[in-house]
């Protein structure tokens, strides 16, 4: 089990951050960014379970700035708060919550004892994942889940600058397939997988787990984050 931690950006903005660790000297340290809802039970989940793999895992609050303590499920109540909340977040001025990541970033670099970090995030912080890997220092590798808006026109003209794996799902109405294949086409140097799953497909949590989808993708970014990390 993990704990809260403060961590402070370059601003001086102070938010907390959700932080797992490995029994044992991690093989290497991981970023994971929330959804919607917070860095809620499932995110602390996801923290834990890749701590047991031996990984220093940290899971920054990244609506701090605009709501402090968000912890929402997955009712239609807590989805339009969730959708709230991004809207403010994202409305922000530049660079928004990037320092905060940087922070986050940085924070595993040193409590894992610089060992490589990677980073991952589901839906909004799929986004938050692929622009971390464009925008942000001291990454190895990123695997954004289901980023919403990762395929527009905008994103897509952002250039990774670390090794990165994407996993989408072909019944997702946020996100077209045909978004998918003009991401993939762009960007013939990351390696994209399709799965025949719905919008939230890895989260146990939600009506749209998807067990098989997310077991398959879950092995592939283990194999992803243990050549590219540790």
């Amino acid at each position: 089990m993990g704990a809260f931690t403060n961590l402070t950006s370059a601003d001086g903005f102070t938010f907390p951050a959700y932080v797992a660790k490995p029994e044992g000297a991690p093989r290497g340290a991981l970023v994971v960014l929330q959804e919607i809802f917070g860095v809620n039970s499932h995110i602390r989940s996801v923290a834990d379970r890749w701590a047991a793999r031996g990984y220093l895992v940290v899971a920054p609050a990244t609506f701090t700035r605009v709501q402090k303590d968000v912890e929402l499920g997955y009712t239609g109540d807590d989805m339009k708060a969730g959708i709230d909340l991004k809207s403010r977040t994202e409305a922000l001025p530049e660079p928004g919550v990037m320092p905060d990541i940087q922070a986050a970033i940085d924070y595993a670099a040193k409590e894992s004892g610089g060992k490589k970090v990677g980073i991952f995030g589901f839906c909004w912080g799929g986004l938050l994942t692929w622009r971390a890997a464009a925008t942000l220092n001291g990454l190895s590798a990123a695997v954004p889940y289901y980023g919403g808006g990762v395929t527009t026109p905008a994103e897509i003209a952002r250039q990774p600058q670390v090794p990165l794996l994407a996993h989408f799902g072909d019944k997702d109405a946020h996100i077209s397939v045909e978004s998918v294949k003009a991401l993939e086409k762009a960007h013939p140097e990351i390696e994209v997988h399709l799965y025949e799953a719905d919008h939230g497909f890895n989260c146990d949590q939600r009506g749209s787990f998807d067990a098989a989808a997310s077991k398959l993708a879950d092995e592939r970014t283990q194999a992803f984050f243990a050549k590219h990390v540790g």
